[in-house]
């Protein structure tokens, strides 16, 4: 079983992904399930998790429809303000759906390098351990430390690393993110995603060797009970096709064990998700 627990799905307007830039051309149109089950069927993938795009409450509405439409959505990783006074109202409506899995904040846009230390933001993240509720946690390197904090006050939240923290592949800078990975990594309750990769470094000629060094490091920091293979569909297509994206993370971890190989490419994704229900 092969399930890719980071994508996304959109139906484009300009001004509600300004994110996409001129150079993300290729990207700045409708991504809806039809064109992500192709992508699947044809490379193998037995489901997904879709990952929201933007903050927005009635876009984690609708991905959860979506995803109560289509089966092979297995799960949905929402937004809501986690900051709001009224997030425990917001938290019960969805609760009631079955496939949203957890949240995810885009701390990286944060200015505050601190930003995940906050009291307002924290205490919006305790209602989600209590739930039971996954975090996926994005973030750019210097805002590791403040990660490390983070996932030590959250003992009991499953926090899943978006995109390996984003290291700075395109300029083969490895500290400090190798030794804030190594530190974070040391917490049992931090997943990583092995995704986003391709897009940090040079869209245009990267290469396998590029990346490898940072997997060599997620791997040693996190181990292969902790990763989960994700796409990053269809934000990967400014730099590899969905196909060239799976079929780098396949040809790594062949090293490893069958049974290592497994959960990294699906079943830690259904134990972190919560997935066995769906």
């Amino acid at each position: 079983m092969i399930l890719d627990a980071h994508h996304h799905l959109w139906k484009y307007v300009p001004q509600r992904y300004p994110w996409i830039t001129d150079e993300m051309a290729v990207i700045r149109s409708d991504f809806l399930p039809y064109d992500l089950w192709r992508e699947l069927s044809e490379n193998g993938v037995d489901g997904s998790i879709v990952v929201q795009a933007r903050e927005s409450e009635g876009e984690t509405s609708m991905l959860v429809d979506l995803a109560d439409r289509n089966d092979f959505i297995r799960g949905v990783v929402g937004w809501v303000d986690l900051c709001s006074p009224y997030l425990p109202d917001r938290l019960e409506v969805f609760g009631a759906c079955p496939k949203l899995k957890g949240f995810r904040h885009p701390v990286q846009a944060e200015k505050d390098d601190q930003f995940l230390l906050r009291k307002d933001f924290c205490r919006g993240i305790s209602m989600l351990e209590t739930r039971r509720l996954t975090y996926d946690l994005l973030i750019f390197p210097q805002q590791l430390p403040a990660a490390i904090r983070f996932a030590d006050q959250f003992p009991n939240l499953t926090i899943i690393l978006d995109h390996l923290a984003k290291p700075l592949i395109r300029d083969r800078v490895m500290e400090p993110w190798e030794t804030n990975i190594r530190e974070i990594g040391r917490r049992p309750n931090m997943y990583c995603k092995l995704s986003g990769m391709v897009t940090e470094a040079d869209w245009k000629n990267w290469k396998a060797e590029d990346l490898i060094p940072y997997m060599d490091i997620i791997l040693d920091s996190f181990g292969p009970n902790r990763l989960l293979f994700g796409s990053d569909w269809p934000v990967c297509l400014v730099a590899a096709p969905y196909s060239q994206v799976l079929g780098f993370v396949k040809e790594y971890t062949s090293k490893l064990s069958r049974t290592e190989q497994s959960a990294i490419l699906g079943l830690n994704a259904v134990n972190c998700y919560n997935l066995l229900a769906n």
